[in-house]
């Protein structure tokens, strides 16, 4: 074990929430739900959840009532828990963030990185980066809105080779943010290509006080342990690597405070974590059950690789129709 490695884990402060250790869950729309979010905790080494992103623009409508309500699913055991607000109006996005606090929400993330069409057609994710003025008024709209900390997630920026994360994550700081997270892709690369970490570099060098946390091709401890060593950034966040491998974030924890790699889980722990996925989904979702299962058969899939006949149980998950059906898929492997 390198002998300064477990610094690499030391806590970090947003607002008054502690992060330890300072391991954290990517905002992913369609999986980032409550049961994943419980599962990430349960596993270990995850300190802060954050859940799907909501749009302050639907926020605004009695239409989206109930869609809405459905998505609010936070639960005090999870804290401290992000909740991911998109949108470009400085107004609705300070009365989205009154009403996800009013539920429970311990911090509320803005979301400058998301990239798909639906999203930065009207302005918001992603596409705010292309217009700094107004990305800095969301935050401090944000920020005055709510007694809770302020969170901002962004990509280097939105074309590719044009970097606004920098001036942007100290403007942020100075309207009152009070931690930034980096995708190190630009809007326009989606999930392609290489994520430059020296953007993230860059952000740490230039903010004051605020924890900066890396984000992009980390899929394992040891890529966790490079972009700490490499960026100085002050946290690893993970997204789709966590999919169908909630382990990860123990897994990571566990190498850097030991110098030692944890065991896989046995195909026995993933199919059976892949159950409890399903159990916990059904038993809390607010959804009807079939649009819950609709849901649940793309994430659950995620836990099959390398599992025996895995082809067969895709098939069988792909066409569930009740837990029972999972269970019967999963029998053979559990």
């Amino acid at each position: 074990m390198i002998a300064d490695q477990p610094t690499l884990l030391t806590p970090i402060t947003i607002g008054n929430w502690t992060i330890d250790p300072p391991l954290t869950l990517a905002p992913m729309a369609g999986q980032t739900n409550h049961p994943f979010r419980v599962l990430c905790r349960e596993m270990g080494g995850c300190g802060l959840v954050c859940t799907e992103l909501f749009s302050s623009h639907a926020m605004q409508f009695k239409g989206n009532h109930h869609r809405t309500m459905a998505m609010i699913d936070w639960t005090p055991e999870e804290a401290p828990c992000a909740v991911q607000l998109f949108g470009a109006n400085p107004q609705h996005m300070a009365e989205a963030a009154k009403i996800v606090v009013d539920y429970g929400a311990n911090l509320v993330d803005i979301n400058m990185g998301c990239w798909v069409p639906k999203v930065t057609k009207g302005g918001g994710g992603a596409a705010l980066l292309k217009d700094l003025c107004t990305a800095v008024e969301v935050v401090h709209a944000v920020v005055n809105a709510v007694q809770v900390p302020v969170t901002v997630k962004v990509r280097a920026g939105f074309e590719n080779g044009v970097i606004t994360a920098v001036q942007f994550a100290k403007r942020a700081e100075e309207v009152g943010a009070k931690a930034i997270a980096v995708h190190a892709r630009f809007a326009e690369q989606g999930f392609t290509g290489k994520a430059d970490w020296d953007i993230i570099r860059q952000v740490k060098a230039v903010v004051k006080s605020i924890p900066v946390i890396g984000n992009g091709d980390v899929t394992n401890a040891d890529d966790a342990i490079r972009m700490f060593e490499q960026t100085g950034c002050d946290g690893v966040m993970i997204g789709r690597a966590a999919l169908g491998n909630p382990w990860i974030f123990r897994q990571i924890e566990h190498q850097i405070r030991t110098g030692t790699p944890l065991p896989t889980p046995t195909i026995q722990e993933r199919a059976q974590t892949c159950l409890r996925h399903a159990q916990l989904t059904l038993q809390t979702t607010k959804l009807r059950e079939r649009s819950a299962l609709l849901e649940l058969r793309g994430q659950l899939i995620k836990y099959l690789s390398n599992m025996p006949d895995s082809t067969t149980i895709r098939h069988q998950i792909v066409h569930c129709e009740s837990l029972q059906d999972i269970e019967n898929a999963l029998a053979p492997v559990l």
